[in-house]
């Protein structure tokens, strides 16, 4: 697997996410993922912003894997929505590229179960920038 394939930090350690595969003709990145049971809050679900992370984390490495590891998105706005309470344990998350230019990037996210429920879904409005450690 190369370099821009393998989600990396302490936040991608903490999220337990492991990449899961890349779709270049749709430009989907799946990811693994794991919300320990401190991510939960006392009504019984994981924190409303650490969903947001994970949705966050699989559309910037849609567009990362996308241009081969050269851009990473510089997220101008961030939309969710949750559609259920995310548990604690495994998660699957994907994210695609739904449109990018010179100059601004849309993407879309969804954070689902391991039977495939969807739990969150997720848009960013980003800009494409050279990505840290790629020149």
């Amino acid at each position: 697997m190369s370099d821009y394939t393998t989600p990396r930090g302490a936040h991608a350690e903490l999220m337990g996410i492991r990449f899961g595969g890349f779709d270049p003709a749709t430009e989907t990145v799946t990811l693994h993922c794991h919300a320990p049971d401190s991510f939960i809050t006392p009504r019984g679900a994981v924190q409303g912003g650490l969903i947001a992370g994970f949705l966050d984390e699989a559309m910037g490495w849609a567009h990362v894997i996308a241009t081969k590891g050269v851009e990473a998105p510089l997220n101008l706005e961030i939309s969710m929505t949750l559609l259920n309470m995310v548990p604690a344990g495994s998660l699957v998350c994907t994210g695609k590229v739904l449109r990018r230019g010179k100059r601004v990037i849309f993407l879309e996210g969804e954070l689902c179960d391991p039977a495939g429920k969807v739990l969150a879904r997720a848009t960013s409005t980003a800009i494409p920038t050279p990505r840290p450690g790629s020149l």
